[in-house]
């Protein structure tokens, strides 16, 4: 919604009442500011559309997410980086549906970017890896594999490992 710069002075705006608050004696005042410019803090971090996002992804609408990410007009401008890595990523999944030269154009641009979790880097080069496969492209998919499979810690991506795994014997 707002500009990440603008979040960033709004917040030292907000600290600065803050700040006037305890010097006049009103703590209770004070603090409340505090807590709500840790909210404008937060949202730099986080975008809050991409977090809307993900819980459209979350429910497996594939158009209500692509609404969402549409509404960020221009992301190399208004988010940071690891966002923008968050952003190819969530579009690199709707395409991954829809076309797959592009899907993979986005993944890569995702890693590239970098995410935050190791289980969405995990998720998008187990991803990268199927396009691969699809490619008739084995080696780039094996390697691909192996490092979703390094990456995948909490064995949350084991049974798709294996079922690709299984699936690249046959090719």
């Amino acid at each position: 919604m707002f500009n990440k710069n603008i979040k960033l002075i709004l917040a030292f705006l907000i600290i600065a009442y803050a700040v006037y608050q305890f010097v006049e004696g009103y703590v209770g005042n004070g603090i409340a500011l505090i807590f709500l410019s840790l909210i404008f803090v937060f949202l730099y971090f986080r975008n809050e559309i991409i977090l809307l996002a993900f819980l459209r992804m979350r429910k497996q609408d594939m158009e209500g997410t692509q609404k969402w990410l549409s509404k960020i007009k221009n992301p190399e401008a208004s988010l940071i980086k690891k966002q923008q890595g968050y952003y190819n990523y969530l579009h690199g999944i709707i395409f991954s549906q829809k076309n797959l030269t592009q899907a993979e154009k986005y993944f890569k641009k995702a890693l590239k970017l970098g995410l935050t979790m190791d289980y969405d880097v995990a998720m998008a080069k187990l991803s990268l890896a199927g396009i691969a496969m699809q490619k008739r492209r084995k080696r780039e998919a094996t390697t691909l594999l192996q490092e979703a499979k390094k990456l995948d810690k909490n064995n949350m991506l084991t049974d798709q490992i294996k079922m690709m795994q299984q699936q690249m014997k046959k090719i």
